[in-house]
């Protein structure tokens, strides 16, 4: 008899368990959330590996895009409401669909380059521009060349800052837009004359037996993923937005902590898990290498705006200025480049400091 009393008291411990779990879960809020495979997802995607996000009552789910492009064509859906982006769909996505950037995914200068063939004339001539010395390439040996590029995105910056230094322009070249994947490919297979692109796919085609011409650091750019938000629903939801940030900088304070070869495997395992890719552990090191990310502290200062324009709005600033000057942008865009407020903030501010991570 004993016995039975005792089954049944675990039974009954065991649904409450279950239903207090449920009751739980319920509660959670969902989060929709847009990503390239790059390596800012990696940050989140460790995060929700670690179930970070249930810990501030979050569910943050996870989905994937080939390019910001189709991540802000996405937007009007409903798909996202944060999303990981380059420097110029953040641009693009407040100049036409009202999102607002509130943090930095990492410093991507080194991760985003010009890739040209060892055989091309482009590679046999080196620091034509001496303010630049370690740019390949010269007008004469650049000038009506094809490049396949993902049209207004970091590799596209890239490819136009490198042509910058040469003293030339987008109109100099022909530039086949086409998605990253596809960029790769066609370069394997000897199309276009050199290629735009962002890592890790970069280290694939110098893999491949490119050279690199320029990467806009060589070009004395910066360049910043961003984390956007839906500036609609972040207005409406400060608390929700501030959550999710917080969620971004455990993974971000977890990183910085320890070595870059301490995540080597959970970073290949989220390429391959998530991305659907397999990258050999060469490739992922330099990736990891090319990107520098920023701890909450360095951001807040980034995007303070008690005395005025901050250093993150001043930065998207000029690159679509950059962009604008370049002839890359409507002109209804350009009279927005002035009075558009890229970025917020307000959210940041909220984060709190000192996050305690769970082990």
């Amino acid at each position: 008899m004993l016995k039975k009393y005792i089954v049944l008291f675990l039974a009954i411990v065991m649904l409450t368990h279950a239903a207090a779990s449920g009751a739980a879960a319920n509660r959670l809020v969902r989060v929709p959330t847009a990503w390239m495979d790059e390596f800012e997802t990696f940050l989140m995607w460790y995060a929700k590996e670690k179930q970070w996000d249930k810990e501030v009552g979050l569910d943050i789910e996870m989905h994937q895009y080939n390019s910001g492009e189709e991540i802000l064509s996405a937007l009007p859906t409903g798909a996202w409401v944060y999303a990981g982006v380059g420097v110029i769909p953040a641009i693009m996505g407040n100049m036409r669909n009202n999102v607002t950037a509130i943090a930095i995914g990492a410093d991507e200068a080194a991760a985003n380059g010009v890739v040209v063939r060892a055989d091309s004339a482009i590679a046999a001539v080196k620091g034509w521009n001496k303010d630049y010395p370690e740019v390949l390439g010269s007008p004469d040996t650049v000038r009506g060349k094809t490049f396949l590029v993902s049209d207004l995105s970091s590799s596209h910056y890239a490819l136009s800052s490198w042509l910058g230094v040469l003293g030339l322009q987008d109109s100099d070249i022909i530039m086949r837009d086409m998605v990253q994947g596809l960029v790769v490919a066609n370069f394997e297979n000897r199309i276009g004359d050199g290629v735009a692109l962002w890592a890790p796919q970069l280290y694939l085609a110098l893999e491949k037996g490119g050279v690199l011409a320029a990467d806009l650091k060589t070009c004395g750019k910066s360049s910043y993923t961003y984390i956007i938000a839906n500036a609609a629903y972040a207005n409406e939801h400060p608390e929700i937005t501030a959550k999710f940030l917080s969620v971004y900088f455990k993974a971000v304070d977890e990183y910085m902590s320890k070595s870059p070869e301490v995540f080597l495997q959970d970073y290949r395992r989220f390429y391959l898990a998530w991305a659907g890719k397999d990258y050999d552990e060469a490739v992922l090191r330099r990736d990891m290498k090319s990107h520098q990310i920023l701890d909450l502290p360095e951001q807040q200062q980034f995007f303070d705006e008690s005395n005025g324009r901050s250093l993150a709005q001043k930065d998207l600033e000029a690159i679509a200025r950059f962009f604008g000057n370049m002839g890359r942008l409507g002109r209804e865009e350009i009279l927005k480049i002035d009075a558009s407020s890229y970025a917020s903030d307000k959210f940041i501010k909220l984060v709190p400091p000192n996050l305690k991570l769970k082990k």
